[in-house]
């Protein structure tokens, strides 16, 4: 099996690069994030690989970081999700991205992918909600306090704070992560006139 290879980038398709090792020309399928990611034709490039190998065929996976590949990997545990769904899915968000979209259950920006309707990208929020924090950086706290507003366990300032970005149009997920990172900048106890500004702030980023 091939985990690494480290060669001469030699062209690219749609959505694959071919990498020049020694001579040998490989066909490495990769995100659209990764491959704008390469550097142009004729320079050297590294990629971890994941082998795909079949009856009738091999297929190289290549990606920029072990993290990248470790998450092709996680993703496709999840029924309904292919190579080419979790390509489409790494292609819009990267590591860190996947991994606080789960962990704060963003079904929207995992949604975004090409490929994943709601239904599915509920499915791979609940299902790797758990490990999400294993596999990427996300602040298990921003996490927490993200469910506590969905469950209506947080103090009233703060889900009054939520409701108010809701009502301007964020989503619930989205105006839950803002708000929890704002909590974190606030002073205990702040009202929610002072989390919505914060919270905006951090919509702004």
């Amino acid at each position: 099996m091939i985990g690494k290879l480290k060669g001469t980038v030699d062209s690219y398709g749609e959505d694959f690069v071919i990498l020049d090792v020694h001579g040998v020309g490989y066909v490495v399928h990769c995100s659209a994030r990764t491959l704008t990611q390469l550097p142009p034709a004729g320079e050297a490039a590294l990629l971890s690989i994941e082998t795909h190998v079949r009856e009738d065929m091999i297929r190289l996976f290549g990606f920029r970081s072990d993290a990248e590949r470790e998450w092709f990997r996680l993703l496709q545990t999840v029924q309904g999700v292919g190579s080419k769904v979790a390509l489409a899915i790494l292609s819009v968000l990267d590591p860190g991205g996947l991994a606080t979209a789960i962990g704060t259950q963003d079904k929207a920006a995992i949604g975004r992918a090409p490929g994943v309707g709601p239904k599915l990208a509920a499915r791979i929020a609940a299902e790797l909600k758990d490990k999400a924090p294993v596999f990427g950086v996300v602040d298990a706290n921003l996490a927490k306090l993200v469910g506590d507003v969905e469950d209506k366990r947080a103090p009233v300032a703060v889900q009054d704070a939520v409701s108010a970005l809701v009502n301007l149009g964020y989503p619930q997920a989205q105006a839950s992560a803002a708000i929890a990172a704002a909590v974190k900048q606030a002073d205990e106890g702040a009202e929610a006139g002072t989390l919505i500004r914060l919270g905006l702030k951090e919509l702004a980023k």
